[in-house]
């Protein structure tokens, strides 16, 4: 009995078998880059980049036969990307913008690539838990050069916020697609990315980083409900205490700098970094309501700035120039209308559908593997989304695209694998 899906190529579709199996090592090479060096390195997601290009090119028979066992998931992806796109052309050709202010949007051809080249190539998931594990001690390594050194907040390559998020992104990838029996890897891993991203001082990914802990609680085999919750709440009290009572932890975080934002706001005093992304939220809102179905452009949320007196002028005032409106809804709302907001719900919901739909057909007993995986990351993007435009960087916009594909395929061949076992 087979475990592969009728419809499904076998593989080698390739006719050398020796050939496929470079093509699955090189494959496997990828999805570890993916992770791996996605935050800690220049153009981290070039690796990832150049093992999906040359083995899609290598192996194009097997990608081109695959294409029939992906079925729905295909599909969805790909008019999900279509909608992405022409929704971005028909803004730049309506506001006569250049291609350049679409080009985080353009990532999002690599959505259903990823998809169906992992579904092609079958690298095996322990690389991408692999990759996850060293990305993530890597970046606290980076993190705390930059900080010993002298930096305010650690920032990888890129920004503190962006290193935070990503740096959440691989715990979920280290919690749940580990192998059996390697907590002992995942505990470690767990610390050093809490520390990483209080060293960040990124404040925004605290709901999300909050969330897994609390799924990484409630999910372990502990006797019973009311355990889980004792040992919870210890937990959260003993982080609590260290956070409150060692004072360059206070610093880090910075707690009191978000009281101090909020009192100058209610005075007035938007200068500041919560005033200033309260402020974006107010010019979203006006801006939508007076361009609700063509917004003001994809790219171009500081033209909407400009309706605030101070930020119409000569002058270069930072915050009316950051680019975006740190938060998802606003972003889309604002430059892309009332259909922005229905395609960034369809952006984190179609992946969501189509991940929920492969965990029930996982066969999985607990909360782990590709789709469970691929459904927290569209959960964590969602609540970093409420502080950050999740998709006005390059880094989380590529990253999404690329994890996201890349556990769909894996969780399609995932619940092919289940189905034969089932019905035997």
């Amino acid at each position: 009995m087979t475990l592969l899906h009728p419809t499904r190529p076998e593989l080698p579709a390739l006719a050398d078998a020796s050939r496929a199996r470079r093509l699955g090592g090189v494959a496997e090479f990828g999805v570890f880059a993916l992770a791996a060096f996605v935050i800690v390195m220049p153009s981290g997601l070039l690796p990832f980049g150049l093992c999906l290009f040359g083995t899609s090119v290598m192996g194009f028979r097997a990608m081109r036969q695959s294409v029939p066992g992906m079925g729905v998931n295909l599909r969805a992806l790909g008019w999900l990307t279509v909608a992405v796109l022409l929704m971005s052309l028909w803004s730049v050709l309506l506001f006569e913008h250049g291609l350049r202010d679409v080009d985080n949007r353009s990532r999002f051809v690599v959505l259903p690539w990823a998809a169906l080249w992992v579904y092609a190539m079958q690298p095996r998931m322990i690389w991408l838990w692999r990759g996850a594990v060293a990305g993530i001690f890597a970046a606290l390594l980076l993190a705390a050069f930059q900080v010993a050194r002298g930096d305010p907040r650690a920032e990888g390559w890129t920004n503190a916020i962006v290193l935070a998020d990503i740096v959440l992104m691989l715990m979920v990838l280290a919690v749940f697609c580990r192998p059996r029996g390697r907590w002992i890897w995942v505990v470690p891993a767990l610390v050093a990315g809490c520390v990483t991203i209080v060293l960040s001082g990124s404040r925004g990914v605290w709901p999300a980083l909050l969330c897994l802990l609390v799924v990484v609680a409630m999910g372990a085999r502990w006797r019973d409900g009311r355990t889980r919750l004792l040992i919870l709440a210890a937990v959260a009290a003993i982080g609590a205490t260290i956070v409150l009572t060692v004072p360059a932890l206070t610093h880090q975080m910075r707690i009191g700098e978000l009281q101090r934002d909020m009192q100058r706001y209610e005075v007035g005093d938007v200068d500041s970094s919560a005033g200033a992304r309260l402020e974006r939220l107010h010019v979203a809102y006006d801006t939508f309501l007076e361009h609700p179905l063509t917004g003001v452009g994809v790219g171009h949320f500081d033209d909407a700035m400009k309706r605030l007196p101070i930020c119409d002028t000569d002058q270069w005032i930072d915050r009316c120039h950051l680019g975006h409106a740190h938060n998802d809804v606003a972003e889309w709302a604002a430059t892309q209308g009332i259909l922005g907001i229905a395609l960034l719900f369809a952006v984190y919901g179609v992946p969501l559908w189509l991940l929920v739909r492969l965990y029930r057909r996982s066969g999985q007993t607990r909360f782990r593997g590709p789709a469970a995986a691929g459904i927290v990351v569209v959960l964590s993007y969602v609540l970093c989304g409420m502080t950050q435009s999740m998709f006005a960087h390059q880094v989380t916009a590529s990253f999404y695209v690329s994890i996201i594909g890349t556990l769909i395929g894996l969780a399609v061949r995932e619940a092919e694998q289940a189905q034969p076992l089932r019905r035997g």
